[in-house]
């Protein structure tokens, strides 16, 4: 919906491709779908979740190594632009998103607020 062609919405690092291709496998899932939705203080959070086909408007993006993203057509024009990365340290792993998309976020990392040009409010 979004894409613009021969350039992928999002980028992933050679970490979270391979954590995500381990999670597929042993989800045995198609994909991982990213989202977003309102909620917590800042104002939109993102989704995660693991599914078994990809909707019929989901943007795919196939990562090497068998890794596969699916975005969430509410969620493009949102994460265009996005480095999706996963990190261990001494005390949490997860993915991290770099989203030159997001203006703000809240003190605990859990929300995000994007620019109203982007039509936060939808």
């Amino acid at each position: 919906m979004f894409a613009i062609p021969g350039q992928s919405p999002v980028t992933v690092t050679p970490a979270a491709a391979a954590q995500i291709a381990r999670l597929m496998a042993k989800r045995d899932a198609a994909g991982l779908r990213i989202g977003v939705k309102k909620g917590g203080c800042a104002g939109m959070e993102y989704t995660m979740d693991y599914v078994a086909e990809a909707e019929v408007h989901d943007e795919v993006v196939e990562v090497d190594g068998g890794a596969r993203v699916l975005i969430a057509p509410m969620a493009q024009m949102f994460l265009f632009g996005t480095e999706i990365d996963y990190e261990t340290s001494l005390l949490e792993s997860g993915f991290r998103f770099r989203n030159p998309n997001v203006v703000d976020a809240c003190g605990c990392g859990e929300s995000i607020k994007f620019d109203e040009k982007l039509g936060n409010d939808a």
